[in-house]
């Protein structure tokens, strides 16, 4: 089989090691492995599906969600499916469909007049996002309601959610189908860029990571969780994440993909559920 892996431009600018290895481990199972950074292509629309019989989203990009939507129409296989990762991209979106799971996640509003917050009864400090933010690109901590009003007003959809405590450092999950890793980091700016430490999941952490992925129908993804004193809360969702910090992973990754390829692994993006119930969620 031709894979085809859409990729986005890495900090620092060098090739995942982990892509790498589980490239290599396709190729010894059969598979041609071929990568592309859309940003770097001269791709025409009408021909992009000839020659790839599956394609790996790893690229967050608009233009990387464009194509994936074309391969889509063309009913080209991916994984994981357009229709969640363009879900899961629009923050917006992705809140309401884990709170409409039992996802446990922040109070959130959106809003294009931020002066509109004022009596809402939320506790400060807010966190402002925009609604299809990456690696914390554009992510504001508004204190009190001077901050809120200083605000410029927002050029692109945002979402406003209450900000979590917790313990000063961050819970990273990683799901490769049903297996679950976790490793823990301090919050900074270039955090995406660097490993954390793994540490044993709970029964509780992986069976919210596991309906994430039941809420998308996605089987390679990550979340962030905050370990507040009212238990883990989800605070964002990415698919395909980086895996960094999770030992040995690439192996399981490329395993992955190749059942996904044989057909043992059929996943599609289910229906939001017709009942509203919100067990478990903060929203």
């Amino acid at each position: 089989m031709r894979i085809l892996v859409l990729v986005a431009r890495r900090v620092p600018p060098v090739p995942s090691p982990i892509l790498v290895e589980a490239a290599r481990r396709l190729t010894e199972r059969g598979h041609v492995v071929d990568f592309a950074l859309p940003e770097e292509m001269v791709a025409a629309p009408t021909r992009l599906a000839d020659g790839h019989d599956l394609v790996v989203l790893k690229s967050h990009t608009e233009l990387a969600l464009s194509l994936a939507a074309v391969l889509h129409d063309a009913e080209v296989p991916m994984l994981n499916p357009f229709p969640a990762c363009a879900a899961i991209q629009d923050k917006i979106v992705a809140v309401a469909r884990m709170a409409a799971f039992g996802v446990p996640v922040p109070r959130s509003w959106t809003t294009g007049d931020m002066t509109r917050l004022s009596g809402l009864g939320h506790r400060w400090p807010l966190v402002v996002k925009p609604h299809r933010g990456h690696r914390g690109a554009g992510v504001r901590i508004v204190g009190d309601q001077a901050e809120l009003a200083g605000l410029d007003a927002p050029t692109t959809p945002v979402i406003v959610q209450e900000h979590v405590p917790g313990p000063g450092h961050d819970l990273k999950v990683y799901v490769v189908g049903e297996q679950v890793y976790a490793v823990r980091k301090r919050f900074a700016a270039d955090s995406f860029t660097r490993p954390g430490d793994p540490v044993p999941v709970s029964a509780e952490v992986r069976e919210i990571a596991l309906r994430c992925g039941e809420a998308f129908g996605v089987s390679l993804y990550g979340l962030d969780l905050i370990e507040s004193p009212d238990g883990p809360v989800v605070v964002d969702l990415n698919y395909f994440p980086g895996y960094k910090g999770v030992p040995d992973v690439a192996p399981r990754i490329a395993a992955h993909i190749d059942d996904w390829s044989r057909g043992r692994v059929p996943l599609g993006l289910p229906p939001l559920p017709m009942a509203r119930e919100l067990v478990g969620s903060k929203a």
